[in-house]
């Protein structure tokens, strides 16, 4: 399974809030937090792409960096997309809900978005457009385990199994 990943810049590794206004960019490895998700990985699984756009950017063109994501995505043919994980943080959260929205519309690429409970009005808006995970906050108990079920998520749907059973308990 070859797994793309959205991120802001900062788990991007691109800076921290002072580069906010980073425009939409990509490159064909896994940067920044996308290292994470290593150890839930198996064999034959690797995040390969990472797409990236500052979360102040990303806030003044919403609907043309989301549907040039899908568009990247699109052409990039994962077989699975990551956006996130956000954590609490609700620019990069609306980021990731919308972009994983598009994508859900727009292709059959499997994509999953992840953020904690704080983004409660970004969940509320998308959680019947994109399957959201639910994490913790930044520095929160309970990240190994939501790391496994964004991957778990993953692999259902790649395999097009039922998510039943992640409804409601691993899921918004």
């Amino acid at each position: 399974m070859e797994i793309l990943i959205v991120l802001d810049q900062i788990q991007a590794g691109l800076g921290g809030t002072e580069h906010g206004d980073l425009p939409l960019g990509g490159k064909k490895i896994a940067l920044g937090a996308a290292d994470m998700f290593d150890k839930y990985l198996n064999k034959d699984e690797k995040i390969t792409t990472t797409l990236f756009c500052g979360d102040e950017y990303y806030m003044k063109n919403k609907n043309e960096v989301s549907l040039k994501l899908a568009a990247m995505i699109n052409k990039l043919k994962p077989d699975a997309v990551i956006c996130g994980p956000a954590f609490h943080y609700v620019e990069y959260a609306e980021m990731c809900a919308q972009t994983g929205a598009i994508v859900s519309e727009k292709t059959n690429i499997p994509v999953v978005a992840a953020m904690s409970k704080e983004c409660s009005d970004v969940i509320k808006e998308y959680s019947n457009k994109v399957d959201i995970v639910k994490m913790p906050r930044k520095g929160g108990t309970g990240l190994s385990e939501s790391l496994q079920d964004i991957i778990d998520v993953c692999r259902k749907k790649v395999n097009g199994d039922d998510l039943n059973e992640f409804k409601e308990i691993k899921i918004y």
